[in-house]
């Protein structure tokens, strides 16, 4: 098991826990946030963390996030490195209001996981990947 260092930059926040054989972990709104349509924003989550040598953290919205604030994450998923661990590299989540919203200190509005880092890897040019081609689109290969 690998211990994650956590620093609550907001003390009054929820704690964050790993729940048994969950991959993801929910993160909350540090402040109270409005926002009109169209706008956007980077939402403090009220944390800092050192993350162990060799992983780093992805950062994607909850699946009820859209439904319950009208809120879009502008950079998909974001990635956190192990370099960003000071006491005060406090994690945010940039969000975009597709509608005028209101997100609550607490609310929970996005998730993260901690994957080991990309192993080290080269490419080789070759002239042929198969003798299968499956048509070039999807699983199906059918466009």
């Amino acid at each position: 098991m690998e211990t994650v260092q956590i620093r609550y930059i907001i003390e009054d926040l929820p704690r964050i826990a790993a729940a048994p054989g969950g991959d993801w972990i929910d993160l909350r709104a540090a402040e109270d946030v409005s926002m009109k349509a169209g706008e956007y924003r980077l939402i403090p989550l009220g944390i800092a963390v050192k993350l162990p040598e060799g992983y780093e953290a992805h950062i994607a919205p909850r699946s009820s996030t859209f439904k319950n604030f009208g809120l879009l994450q502008v950079n998909g998923v974001g990635v956190v490195d192990g370099s960003y661990c000071g006491d005060d590299d406090q994690w945010f989540v940039p969000m975009l209001a597709t509608r005028d919203t209101a997100v609550r200190k607490g609310d929970r509005i996005c998730q993260f996981r901690i994957m080991k880092n990309q192993p080290e890897i080269c490419f080789e040019e070759v002239p042929h990947l198969s003798e299968e081609n499956r048509g070039g689109f999807g699983s199906t290969g059918v466009r």
